[in-house]
């Protein structure tokens, strides 16, 4: 299926609709903080040494090679649950065969902390991950923003975002998944981990496009009366209607595929009602698309607004499902009006970005998006 989409990096649609908040952000390692939570409890033995370490400046990625050269042990050897951002400072828990703990004392690089020491009986795959404590630093901020950024993000939490992914995924120049479709419909097989990164980011840039879509659809059925709303999308007026009975921001349709929250077991939506009491109750959240060899794709009228996302020559990777819409946890902010800083704190479930719902909070994108030329 040959794709036909616009290259430019469409800009996400926010689902909130209240002023921007003017803030300073900047990725860096005094003002980003992030604490890896595991998906489970250690058992305290076992053949796996865990360690959960503090690095700075420092790519995941770049952190299994320096553990790798230090103690003699196969990268592939080296378990770790997700990626951390290089420009942050990040806690996170890596698993090592308990034999090559003596060679921990080849670590000298200041990067790294091992700040405690555990064992396991299994090793740490990707995925073990439950989500992420964050701390974020903003500069600039006034006292009526402060107030503004406090209560939004309240709102924010109990209502939910949209679960986009955020620019870090898309590579310095935000131009990796054109990179990732040329490789992923060539029909080879990829070649090391770059080669899947870009694929994936493609993935990711097809789902965020659908995600922006959906946003913008549920915004439009929001704001608008039910004929206006039905002259915009072209939708009869008695789906508009049941679409807006809907309690929820984000609308869901007939076949859309849901997951239990924050883990579980997938269903359909069949009856709308009764799934979005679910949903409204954070109980059920709808997913998106990651497209692939064998990701399962939503049904119905669902799949009509999925199917324009959906490359069926990507093939080179398994495909999934993402959630579409998250909830933030944990909220809590702290101001210096002395400094115009605010520090904000608060949890997100893995896989989520914070630069996500810091945009969807001031409403503007935290990077710069350059312009692409439409690809064929």
């Amino acid at each position: 299926m040959n794709i036909k989409l616009c290259y430019n990096f469409i800009m996400k649609k926010y689902a909130y609709n209240h002023n921007p908040i003017p803030f300073d952000f900047e990725q860096t390692t005094d003002r980003f903080f992030v604490e890896e939570i595991p998906l489970f409890k250690f058992t305290g033995t076992g053949n796996n040494l865990i360690l959960k370490i503090k690095k700075q400046d420092m790519s995941t990625w770049k952190l299994i090679n320096v553990i790798s050269k230090a103690t003699g042990l196969a990268e592939r050897d080296i378990g770790y649950a997700g990626l951390k951002d290089k420009n942050a400072t990040t806690i996170q828990y890596i698993s090592i065969p308990k034999t090559a703990e003596r060679e921990l004392v080849n670590l000298t690089t200041d990067k790294i902390k091992i700040l405690e020491k555990t064992y396991n009986k299994s090793p740490i795959k990707i995925g073990h991950l439950k989500g992420n404590k964050f701390s974020i630093k903003l500069y600039g901020v006034s006292e009526k923003g402060a107030k503004d950024i406090s209560r939004i993000a309240h709102k924010l939490g109990t209502n939910g975002i949209p679960n986009y992914f955020g620019y870090q995924r898309f590579g310095e120049d935000s131009r990796s998944h054109l990179q990732g479709k040329k490789i992923a419909e060539s029909g080879k097989k990829l070649k090391g981990a770059k080669e899947k990164l870009l694929v994936a980011s493609y993935q990711s840039y097809l789902f965020n496009n659908w995600l922006s879509q959906r946003v913008n659809l549920s915004s439009t059925i929001s704001n608008l009366s039910i004929k206006d709303a039905s002259e915009t999308l072209s939708y009869p007026e008695p789906l508009v209607k049941a679409l807006s009975i809907e309690p929820q921001f984000f609308k869901l349709f007939i076949g859309d595929m849901m997951i239990s929250y924050p883990y579980g077991k997938i269903e359909f939506v069949k009856d709308m009602s009764y799934s979005s009491k679910l949903f409204s109750e954070k109980k059920l959240s709808p997913t998106g698309l990651l497209c692939g060899s064998h990701a399962k794709r939503s049904q119905s009228d669902a799949y009509y607004l999925e199917e324009p996302f959906d490359d069926s020559e990507l093939n080179a990777l398994k495909g999934d499902r993402r959630f579409a819409w998250i909830w933030i946890e944990d909220i809590f902010t702290k101001y210096k009006e002395n400094s115009r800083e605010l520090i904000i704190d608060f949890y997100l479930p893995k896989g989520s970005y914070a630069t996500t719902f810091l945009e969807e909070l001031g409403k503007k994108e935290l990077k710069p998006m350059k312009s692409i030329k439409e690809l064929d």
